[in-house]
């Protein structure tokens, strides 16, 4: 069994993808990835580019996010930013926000330039679905209101949405401790959570008291 006690302030990578669209499967590609590295429950480092996918993105691309065709033609490409990036993830575990589609185009863009990461992922959307069944909804947005996190008002830019992704899942952390009376949380433990019933959560939490 894996020990609950393993660590949740292991080091872990948060990020998030902007993208030209929703998926890399017919075509589309990342324009800008953020990224923050938690160690000891505490952002140490930000990885933030845009990048240029050598096509010019739509005008609901440029209204959702903010970044315009103009940016993205002075940004570096996708295949110098994803090498730089693929050394700041290293091997580390990496979380995000709906992981399913960022690690679909963290997959592809890291294959177009032959790189690979070490680390498995979690979702943090999937977590809050367990541990806060009263919110509204489960976006990001949504959380960052419910559980009050800090924010600067920035959605739908990379660093923005994995800063504050990473104040929710040391927040998910910290009331997993608190409402359980559990100490530190390990990776796995938080990637079986989003697996869990939504009804049998109590109970999953109990076979580590």
């Amino acid at each position: 069994m894996t020990n609950i006690l393993d660590s949740c302030a292991q080091t872990v990578v948060v990020l998030d993808f902007e993208t030209s669209g929703l998926s890399p499967n017919f075509g589309d590609r990342a324009i800008e990835v953020g990224a923050v590295r938690i160690e000891g429950g505490v952002i140490t480092d930000r990885f933030q580019r845009l990048m240029n996918p050598g096509r010019r993105i739509d005008g609901f691309i440029e209204s959702y996010t903010g970044i315009t065709n103009a940016m993205l033609a002075k940004a570096a490409p996708c295949a110098e930013v994803m090498d730089e990036f693929a050394d700041f993830i290293g091997d580390y575990d990496l979380v995000a926000h709906n992981a399913s589609f960022d690690q679909r185009f963290l997959d592809a863009e890291l294959k177009r330039v032959q790189r690979r990461y070490g680390g498995s992922f979690a979702c943090s959307m999937l977590a809050a679905r367990r541990l806060y069944p009263d919110a509204f909804n489960h976006k990001l947005g949504t959380l960052v209101e419910y559980k009050v996190l800090p924010n600067d008002g920035t959605f739908h830019r990379a660093l923005a949405d994995a800063e504050m992704t990473a104040y929710l899942w040391l927040a998910m952390l910290a009331d997993i401790e608190r409402e359980h009376a559990l100490g530190q949380i390990s990776f796995e433990v938080m990637q079986k959570l989003s697996k869990v019933p939504k009804a049998s959560v109590d109970k999953f939490f109990r076979r580590y008291c």
